[in-house]
């Protein structure tokens, strides 16, 4: 038979007539299901890979890609390890790092922050910073004295640049009684907007000379190293060529696989799980494909039977019955794909927009961490989902087609 015929008669069996409304309606249910299950598939998975990779950006553009504790203030020692570590090509650049816990108290209010002392040459080059940090304030970090810190963390602080913050340590000056607290004053040089609220509001940076005299340090201490390299997924290997140079010296350096491997497991985790659960929702649609067919072939047996009988083969019946509910799983999968793409490309629009119209926030940064909702599509991700949606669709096709082939036209003309 004519593939071309197979074809025409497959969509004149999908145009329904008045009294075959229901099945017409069935139909378009599980076309909008396969539709709805791969649109929100891919939003959603889009949502999680564009969180994941925005918190790794985040998280790793402000601690490194491993560090290496040292603590220790052998300025030869700790030179010697420097050198040894830049020379290796995977390795960008090399901070060192001291980090503390301290008390931050300005007129209006107090709290508790992390302080972070870096070497001001680095700050103009770490990525994190630009287009957050202007050129101005980065020369005026430069200047003894000076911090810089969240957006957030000021307004809560009522700081603008230029104002003054008292920084109080916990220990930083020896008397005869043991270490004291230590509290000295820093000029406000300029805000940072990282875009993660966890940061913005409890992070100070400061230079390295600075904090050794704000903690009581020697003036060559170092806590740690903190080393970025040129692809952060291949941390693993780096570090353990890395660790392979240290172990002589008895430290080693930690990649952020393991600092952070609970909470990227469990991103891991949820994402997988999000993911049987929405694709269900497929399932469910392919379903009502196979019920939406059954019905049609018991609607059509008098009509598969005419067919029968000039002549169109078993076969032909099959293949028709195959395209019925193949066009259905193939149309709703690329409306599907495309509502998916266009709406995940355009989300953080949508965001704006739904938020404009309510007048509320949708996304809190103090809850999600961040202040927008992230998007990255994986297109092979998209690309296996609608293999998966396709193949589901064809194999409901089967047991309908099957049915349809089956049917004995000399009963259905004789009792129809």
């Amino acid at each position: 038979m004519n593939f071309f015929l197979e074809i025409w008669i497959a969509l004149r069996y999908l145009k329904s007539r008045q009294d075959e409304g229901f099945i017409s309606i069935v139909s378009l249910f599980s076309f909008l299901g396969i539709t709805l299950g791969v649109a929100t598939l891919i939003i959603v998975m889009s949502v999680m890979n564009g969180f994941r990779a925005e918190m790794l950006s985040k998280i790793l553009g402000l601690n490194g890609h491993s560090n290496i504790i040292i603590k220790s203030d052998n300025l030869e020692h700790i030179n010697n390890i420097f050198l040894r570590i830049k020379d290796f090509k995977s390795v960008q650049f090399i901070q060192k790092s001291i980090e503390s816990t301290v008390m931050a108290s300005s007129n209006k209010f107090a709290t508790g922050v992390k302080l972070k002392g870096i070497e001001a040459k680095i700050l103009k080059d770490r990525n994190m910073f630009k287009g957050s940090l202007s050129e101005e304030e980065s020369k005026n970090f430069i200047t003894p004295g000076r911090i810089i810190l969240g957006d957030k963390l000021a307004e809560r602080l009522g700081l603008k640049i230029g104002d003054a913050l008292t920084l109080i340590s916990p220990t930083g000056v020896n008397t005869p009684f043991g270490p004291a607290p230590n509290a000295s004053i820093f000029i406000l040089a300029g805000t940072f907007d990282l875009g993660m609220f966890e940061y913005d509001t409890s992070i100070i940076f400061i230079k390295l000379e600075d904090i050794r005299k704000l903690l009581g340090l020697n003036s060559d201490y170092v806590d740690m190293f903190e080393v970025f390299y040129s692809d952060p997924d291949d941390t693993e290997i780096f570090t353990e060529e890395i660790n392979n140079i240290l172990f002589q010296n008895g430290i080693y350096a930690v990649p952020w696989t393991k600092r952070y491997e609970q909470f990227f497991s469990a991103l891991k985790v949820e994402k997988n799980v999000m993911f049987i659960i929405l694709f269900l929702i497929i399932l469910v649609a392919v379903f009502n494909v196979v019920s939406s067919m059954v019905m049609l072939v018991k609607d059509k047996e008098s009509s598969i039977s005419i067919l029968r009988t000039i002549g169109i083969s078993k076969y032909s019946i099959m293949r028709i019955f195959m395209i019925v509910g193949s066009f259905i799983g193939v149309l709703g999968t690329l409306v599907g794909f495309l509502i998916g793409i266009v709406f995940s490309l355009n989300i953080e629009k949508i965001q704006l927009f739904v938020e404009s119209l309510l007048g509320n926030k949708l996304f809190e940064a103090e809850i999600y961490f961040l202040s927008n909702v992230p998007s990255k599509i994986d297109y092979s991700e998209v690309i296996w989902l609608i293999i998966g949606s396709l193949l589901l669709a064809f194999l409901s096709t089967i047991y309908p087609a099957l049915r349809a082939s089956s049917i004995d036209p000399a009963k259905v003309l004789r009792y129809g």
